[in-house]
């Protein structure tokens, strides 16, 4: 049975100059954490490495990908469905917005 998983990458904060990113989350508060949150069957540490090696990588994880964040994350995993984990992926990623975080997700 496949498994997935949701994980959270922390970003460098430069991340907040481009525009694209900032138009994503207007609440953000200067000084908090930038974060990117996605799914996936590879557990997360692989799926980071995925990221910075430019496989089916988002250009902010690739470029701004600093390092996991379990702390926001491990409670979630593992996931039965794909269908489960795209729910706890926008689902994560909103809160997160709503705590003022810089957050994306797809």
């Amino acid at each position: 049975m496949k498994r997935y998983y949701v994980y959270v990458i922390e970003l460098d904060l430069a991340v907040v100059d481009i525009k694209k990113f900032r138009a994503k989350n207007p609440n953000y508060i200067i000084g908090n954490s930038c974060v990117y949150v996605g799914q996936s069957t590879r557990k997360p540490e692989i799926r980071f490495e995925q990221h910075k090696e430019g496989y089916k990588s988002n250009t902010y994880a690739k470029w701004y990908g600093l390092k996991l964040r379990p702390d926001l994350y491990e409670k979630y995993n593992p996931i039965p469905s794909r269908k489960d984990a795209e729910t706890i992926e926008e689902m994560l990623g909103r809160e997160l917005r709503r705590c003022g975080l810089g957050v994306w997700f797809n």
